[in-house]
């Protein structure tokens, strides 16, 4: 047997139970994983079914553009469909996304502009208001709008609603869905709740999202959004596609439990996929004490773990925002292992004589250069060897003439590999302005004192 083509192959993917993570859970844990689809998200359902619809009535016409404002996985599946029916696509999305989500769109032909986060949807750069003013002005287009089109719901009503009622032999109870445009919970929840009205439906939204409050009191409340940082759920709108009416409870969950999760669900289920998965196992662990021994709980895993190799797969990255456990030595601990050392830094007037004799007396290598207390170069032995050898006279000149850019600054969560990969042969060291705001330097002899401590 063989597929005509590769959008034969969306749909019908695997059910699997968790075991390890879910093993204190009563009832039974699966997760439907979604990564099997060709473009390795659940998104691939809708945006054929979006294609496809606007064909039929017309909206989209043979050789057209395709506009949409997506985080990454509608517009892969978009940019899929596209090129196996013969469409141009033009995507925006936002700065908070990862790079190898935009990487991954423009792989497939696509063209990605990418707006800031941090304005309202309203906002003329917001990526909402930038794909809707592509749309009024490129000729032939069509805006996908998988906020508010209803064939992203219908879509999960169609396919990922009867999947489950069949892999669970009608047995679901709970149905738990990272809620984002809305399409996903709404669609599936609305199919499986006309089989069984008891299924449950619990949508997982983020700390700075809307929806929670909104279902709760039905205010919008401008006051609850700001900045977030994982992808794919909440929003700071209603999108149309979010049934309020499918979902019987919201659950936050926030970055963090989200980021770790996502690791956690790789290194001890086997499954490798992205940040709203997390957020929705997460989600689930916090609502545990709702279960019972005879439920039977299905888990959406939207998207693959490839797509997050620079954040919620760095460690750097994680510590970065204070995610990460001190499992490795950080730029603090090494601070903490060598104990207090005053900086010793020449002042930008002093002359190279003046700073060569402090180096010479304190037995130092290199010196960081200031101007009113600021660092702005630094000064080795190398430098002052070569700037002499060049020119004697320069010994009574001011230091900051033979200075070089300064050492790099890092945080003191920043880990004893990522402060490694910084100090080389032509930058010995590295700065770092510790909890009371005071300056120290770290050097290779640091590092190594620390280790072997």
């Amino acid at each position: 047997m063989w597929y005509n083509n590769i959008l034969e192959t969306i749909g019908n993917t695997p059910l699997v139970k968790l075991n390890r993570i879910t093993k204190a859970v009563s009832g039974t844990i699966l997760v439907k994983v979604e990564t099997t689809n060709p473009g390795n998200s659940i998104k691939d359902r809708m945006a054929v079914k979006m294609i496809e619809d606007a064909e039929k009535a017309g909206l989209l016409k043979p050789g057209g553009t395709i506009i949409e404002g997506t985080s990454g996985n509608t517009g892969m599946g978009l940019a899929i469909a596209a090129v196996i029916k013969g469409y141009k696509c033009i995507f925006t999305t936002t700065d908070k996304q990862s790079k190898e989500k935009i990487d991954a769109l423009r792989a497939f032909g696509a063209e990605v502009i990418v707006c800031p986060t941090n304005v309202d949807p309203e906002d003329p750069r917001s990526y909402y208001s930038v794909s809707s003013r592509l749309a009024r002005e490129i000729p032939n287009s069509w805006k996908a709008n998988q906020y508010d089109n209803l064939s992203n719901t219908q879509a999960h009503y169609e396919q990922t609603g009867p999947e489950i009622w069949t892999q669970t032999e009608g047995k679901i109870t709970h149905l738990v869905v990272g809620v984002g445009t809305g399409g996903t919970i709404s669609g599936a929840g609305k199919y499986l709740k006309e089989q069984n009205p008891a299924i449950q439906v619990w949508g997982i939204d983020s700390y700075g999202s809307v929806f929670k409050k909104y279902k709760e009191t039905g205010i919008f409340d401008k006051s609850e959004i700001y900045p977030y940082i994982t992808e794919g759920i909440g929003e700071d709108f209603l999108p149309k596609n979010v049934d309020f009416g499918v979902i019987d409870h919201f659950e936050k969950v926030t970055d963090k439990d989200a980021a770790l999760m996502t690791r956690e669900i790789a290194r001890r289920e086997g499954i490798f996929v992205g940040n709203s998965a997390g957020a929705a196992v997460a989600g689930l662990l916090q609502l545990a004490d709702r279960l019972t021994d005879n439920d039977v709980v299905v888990i959406i895993l939207h998207d693959h773990g490839s797509r997050y190799m620079g954040k919620m797969f760095n460690e750097d990255w994680l510590r970065e925002r204070g995610f990460l456990a001190d499992e490795k030595l950080t730029a603090q601990s090494i601070l903490k292992k060598r104990g207090e050392v005053p900086l010793v830094m020449a002042d930008v007037e002093q002359s190279v004589q003046e700073t060569f004799n402090t180096m010479k007396t304190l037995n130092i290598s290199q010196i960081p250069v200031t101007q009113q207390g600021m660092v702005i170069g630094k000064v080795t032995e190398s430098d002052i060897l070569n700037a002499l050898l060049d020119n004697p006279a320069l010994k009574s000149a001011q230091v900051q003439e033979i200075s070089t850019p300064p050492f790099p600054f890092v945080d003191l969560r920043t880990s004893i590999d990522k402060i490694s990969s910084l100090i080389h042969k032509d930058n010995q060291a590295v700065l770092v302005e510790d909890e009371y705001g005071q300056i120290a330097i770290i050097t290779q002899y640091d590092i190594i004192n620390a280790i072997s401590g």
